[in-house]
């Protein structure tokens, strides 16, 4: 399958990230660390031709007060239950230190597919790929770091992956285009 152009947005850093707590479907603001994060992402985006783009969002609090910082370009923020952060279950809110840590290549990824009534991964590349089926245009979307992953995972398949961070993507902008990836700075 194609893919119109994308430009993904993580949300900046929350109160939650910075004391690394499981988030999931529950919301916690933006630091101030987190508004700077936004910010950057808008001077990205402003320098970017957005003509024709659609804007879409988490509906996540965290989320649409990124969007709310990073895409004052926008007409209008439409929102999709579908590009909301994965679900941890019974891990919600709590500390990743009280968690049991898998050793794995990549030991959070890991973390989130042991969480106990959590929704997992498959799940997640369910939605996202509805969601990318229903757009029909070039769109910047405002998600979270798992949610991108799944979705550049989609797009572009693992090579998008390299190098992989808990809290990666926040203060850049994912451009995918043509099967290639691109993290702008």
């Amino acid at each position: 399958m194609t893919h119109p152009e994308l430009y993904i947005l993580r949300h900046g850093q929350t109160e939650w990230n910075a004391t690394d707590r499981m988030q999931g479907w529950l919301n916690s603001p933006l630091t101030a660390k987190g508004e700077m994060d936004a910010a950057r992402q808008g001077e990205i985006l402003r320098g970017l031709d957005l003509a024709g783009f659609a804007f879409w969002c988490s509906p996540s609090g965290r989320a649409v007060q990124t969007a709310g910082i990073a895409c004052p370009m926008a007409e209008a923020i439409h929102t999709d239950i579908r590009l909301r952060e994965i679900g941890v279950g019974d891990w919600a809110g709590r500390y990743r230190a009280e968690l049991p840590m898998p050793t794995s290549d990549d030991p959070y990824m890991s973390q989130y597919e042991m969480a106990p009534n959590g929704e997992g991964l498959a799940a997640v590349d369910v939605r996202v790929r509805d969601f990318l089926a229903s757009i029909n245009g070039p769109t910047v979307l405002i998600t979270h770091g798992i949610t991108s992953r799944v979705i550049r995972n989609a797009v572009i398949g693992p090579d998008a992956l390299a190098n992989p961070s808990v809290h990666g993507g926040q203060g850049c902008v994912y451009h995918l285009k043509d099967g290639v990836q691109e993290l702008l700075t």
